[in-house]
This record gives structure tokens, sequence and C-alpha cells, in this order.
């Protein structure tokens, strides 16, 4: 039993009988019109055209009818000629794209669409270039490519940041600038500043592991696949993937139409860079300000408030932090509209280039902030150090001293704990400082020998540990971090 509409909603009204009319059989504009009778409603046309988005992969998109038309030819689907003339009309049409003469039509819903109605208008035989071929497989093959690329670009983007990171970190090591390191955003431990900037670089390295993964999985081909089922012609995919740099070719037909892993993926690899930038751009903004005053942002990247004049804001570190919800948001939203499809492909799955697109550029731009203003901020190594040497940041060098000594650790813990509490509550708190020094001078278990440990820059030189914050161990970390920067760059 099928339920009709009643008989006045039958017919169309004038504007959307204008559109019926204009996507007719008779004028041939969809790649599915010989089903139908008219075309698509207006609005069902705004709601699936990806035009606006997805014409920014018209050059995979071409790469890939390229590849599949040369393998026509080879497998005797298409003549030289028709080879040749259809790769002449693909030049024109990518000529065109590229200087901005395309001609959009009003029924181009898709770049796919787009360029293969200019190239058949340039070349009757292009009419043959869909041969065996779906827009299932198509559309995953240019995202695949498209996503390919763009990974390549991220990483070098993101690994001229920790190059920079670890350029500032050399700097500030011949320097010997040292700074308090942080737990719960409060002083605990000093550290060498070109540990803190590399703390941030090991991350990123991390990051280009990810890229470098999602890219692995990305570098299948999936044409030759059709619609679903593969074909009854015969396509050769092994050349297509060879033509177009693919590391591997799909194994199943129905996988390789709806697998968008590799964009979840990216997706992830990006959240993660996002969460790192962000981060990063917390402490400049904590840096920055009054109250710590450790780093001054060159002008270029920085605003100031449009009342106060002696603002000066750090915009840029607030927007890295800002973006990474964005992304993690991208993710989140993306693996919710995988969870639920069945095999094979799904028009959900268009919704996979937005987001990927978006984190893509976001990352890209987030990261090409970051990197100018590091490489532009001047670091106030006073402001730094005196917190860094805040008798009280060594309380931990101190206990370690008495374990040197023969001392259990929890017994050395609560008595320089005891010492700390007895000197902050000294009734002046801006003698509390001296007055620590004194207490372990004093007590009969420590002495001037331990209370050298409190002194300027001697907790900080005490971190001697493989990876620690002193600046022996600093100084072997860069050149593990240099090692890593190169092997990262290939």
């Amino acid at each position: 039993m099928s339920i009709e509409a009643p008989a006045e909603e039958a017919e169309p009204p004038a504007e959307a009988e204008a559109t019926q009319e204009k996507a007719s059989p008779a004028g041939a504009t969809t790649l599915w019109h010989g089903r139908f009778a008219a075309g698509p409603s207006d609005a069902l046309s705004a709601l699936s055209d990806s035009l606006p988005f997805d014409q920014r992969m018209f050059a995979e998109d071409i790469a890939a009818s390229r590849a599949h038309v040369t393998m026509l030819c080879d497998v005797g689907l298409l003549s030289a000629d028709e080879r040749d003339g259809i790769g002449e009309a693909l030049a024109q049409v990518q000529a065109e794209i590229a200087e901005g003469r395309m001609e959009w039509a009003p029924t181009d819903e898709d770049i796919h669409t787009a360029v293969e109605r200019r190239a058949t208008e340039l070349c009757v035989a292009a009419a043959k270039m869909h041969t065996g071929r779906s827009r299932n497989d198509q559309v995953v093959t240019d995202l695949r490519l498209w996503t390919r690329r763009a990974i390549d670009e991220v990483a070098a983007s993101i690994l001229s940041l920790a190059r920079t990171l670890a350029e500032r970190a050399r700097q500030a090591h011949a320097a010997d600038v040292r700074l308090p390191g942080y737990t719960h955003l409060q002083q605990a431990q000093p550290v060498g500043l070109a540990h803190h900037l590399s703390a941030h670089a090991w991350a990123l390295l991390r990051d280009l592991q990810r890229l470098g993964d999602a890219r692995r999985r990305t570098d299948v081909s999936p044409l030759g696949a059709g619609a679903l089922a593969g074909s009854s012609l015969p396509l050769d995919p092994h050349r297509t993937a060879a033509e177009l740099g693919f590391a591997a070719v799909f194994e199943n037909s129905l996988d390789a139409v709806s697998d968008r892993d590799f964009v979840a993926d990216t997706l992830y690899a990006l959240a993660m860079a996002a969460m790192h930038l962000s981060r990063l751009g917390e402490e400049i903004v904590l840096w920055s300000s009054a109250e710590f005053g450790f780093v001054e942002l060159d002008d270029a990247f920085a605003t100031g408030s449009s009342m106060m004049p002696q603002k000066k804001n750090p915009d840029a570190a607030e927007l890295a932090r800002a973006k990474a919800g964005r992304l993690i948001g991208h993710l989140a939203g993306f693996l919710t509209t995988l969870k639920g499809l069945p095999l094979a492909y799904n028009k959900d799955l268009q919704e996979d280039k937005e987001p990927l697109f978006d984190a893509v550029d976001t990352v890209r731009l987030t990261v090409m902030a970051l990197d100018g203003l590091l490489g532009t901020a001047r670091f106030d190594a006073d402001a730094m150090a005196r917190g860094a040497d805040d008798p009280f940041a060594a309380a931990t060098d101190v206990a370690e001293w008495l374990v040197a000594e023969g001392m259990a650790f929890r017994d050395a813990h609560a008595l320089v704990a005891g010492l700390v509490r007895e000197a902050l509550e000294s009734p002046d708190p801006h003698t509390s400082a001296a007055r620590l020094v004194e207490l372990v001078s004093q007590h009969p278990d420590l002495g001037p020998s331990a209370a050298q440990r409190l002194a300027p820059g001697g907790a900080y030189r005490a971190r001697t540990t493989p990876g620690a914050g002193g600046p022996d161990a600093v100084s072997r970390q860069l050149d593990r971090l240099d090692a890593a920067l190169a092997a990262a760059a290939g």
C-alpha cells in the first residue's frame, strides 16, 4: 500500500516546475537522470549540493580521472585518440578552475559533476570517462588524494613550529635561562627554559607520528571498487593506484567505498595537535600577563584594547587555545555520523569533507601564528630567575640531600615540610624565604652544606638524571631533539 500526496499538492509551484524542467532528461543535467522523470527539488538540491566546499578537490578529481581514463585505454575500453582527447579536455578544465575562468552551471552539484560536464562539452568522448566508475569510488579516491597532500602540508608546518621551539630552546640554554616549573599551576621545581620549550617540541613530534600513521592508512586506492561491488568490465585497479602514487589497493569493494576511517584518523591526529597548540597558547597567555611577566610578545602577534590604551593582548595565543574545542567537536561529530551506517555508501558520508577541510585549515593557520609568535617573542630571564631561585622551590632537593645521607625519603620529606611550615609562619612574609635558609642551616640533620641547595641556581643545576630539567641533562636532550627533528624531516 502506498500513500500519495493529496491531489491539490500534486502539481509543483511554478518555480519548482522551472527547476524540474531545467533538470529533466532532455537537459541531461545529472549523472543519474535516466532513472527519473524530473530532477531534484530546490530543497533537496540545496541540501545535497557540495560544490561550495568540495571544489577545492578539483586537482585531485582531475588527476584521478586522468588515471582512470589511461587505465580504460590500457584495457581496451577507450581508444588512444579518445584517451588523448579526454586528457586535453581535462587539462583545459583544470586550467579554467585554477585561473578562476570556470563557468559553473546551476546543476553542478559537486566538483565531480562539474568536471565531467565541462570535459564533455570540450570533448564528446569524455562521456565515456565514467565507464566502470561510480561517484562512490570516485569521491573517496579524490578525498584520499586530497587528505594525503593535506597531511604532508600540515606536517611540514608543525615541523617548522617544532624547529622554532628547538631553536629558541638552544638560545635559552646558551643563556642559562631558568624558570619555575609548575604543577597544579603552583610553583614546583626549577627547570631550564630550554627544557620547558623542548617539552612542547616533543609533543609536536608525537603529532607528526600520528599524522604519519593516518597518512599510511589514507594511502590506499579505492578506485575500481565501483558503486559497491566492482565491475564486470576488465578494470585494473592496480594500474590506477600506481598512476596516482598509492601504496596499496583496496581488498574489498564494499569496504573501499564506505571506509572513512582515514578521515577519522586524520581528525584525531589534528585534534591532538590542536590540543597541544592550545596548551602552548595557554602558557603564553599566562607568561605574558603582568603577574608572570616571563615573556613579551612582538606587536605583530598581539592586539590592543579599544578602550584601555595600556593593553597588549595575546590574541594569537588565545585563539590557539580556543580552536582546540572546535577540532574536538569535528572529531566527535564525525564519529557520531559514522557509528550507525550500514554498508556500503550512504549520503551521510558527504559529511566527511567540511570537518576535515576546516580542521586542516585551522591547524595550519594556528601553527603559522604560533610559529611567528614564538620566533619573535622576548623572554625575560630575570623575571623567570626570580621565581626559579625561590628557596622554597628547592625544598625537594633538601629532602634528597637527606636521602643521600641515609634518611628514608618519607622521613626526609616530613622533616623538610616542617621547616617549610615554620618558615611560612614568619611574622613577615617577605622574610619567609630567608627564614627557610636559616632553618636549614641551623638544623642538626642538615646544616650549611644542605643549605647550599637553596642558593640561586642550586636546585636547577642539581637536576642531572636523563631527561631532567637541569643544564647538563638538557644539553644532551637538545642533541636528541635535533636528531628527532632531522628524522621527522626525512
